[in-house]
């Protein structure tokens, strides 16, 4: 199997720990050539919102793995916050996967049937899983 290097990827996760094995695993496997990485979904709403903004799509993220629970501003507000900007996030092919411990079948599947979601992950992440998860 082989795999594309994409140019940028996104962490969207308030588990310090958590973020710091998955740095490990994609730049191990080298499947981004560069990382953001957002504390809360405030943090990252307002970079994607900047860059939709100003129709400055090119430092978006191909990839983001994001977490449902998180302060300020959790998974779920993120995703609702993006609706306006769907057709565009589209457009770019973005892949945006929701990486959470849930083992709520109502939430996994809300999060799968999603508009702008790609897929749903749980956490633990596994090797196979985040490769999956960077494959075009």
């Amino acid at each position: 199997m082989s795999i594309t290097t994409i140019r940028r990827a996104c962490i969207i996760d308030d588990d310090r720990l958590y973020v710091s094995l998955i740095k490990m695993l994609i730049n191990k496997n080298k499947l981004a050539q560069e990382l953001l990485i957002f504390e809360n979904g405030k943090q990252a709403f307002d970079y994607f919102e900047s860059a939709l903004e100003s129709g400055n799509i090119d430092v978006l993220p191909q990839v983001v793995l994001l977490d449902l629970n998180m302060p300020i501003m959790d998974g779920w507000e993120f995703l609702e916050a993006l609706e306006p900007y769907a057709d565009k996030l589209k457009a770019c092919c973005l892949k945006l996967n929701v990486v959470s411990s849930t083992i709520n079948p109502e939430e996994m599947t809300k999060a799968r049937n999603h508009d702008i979601v790609n897929d749903f992950i749980t956490k633990p992440i596994s090797k196979d899983a985040m490769i999956s998860a960077f494959k075009a």
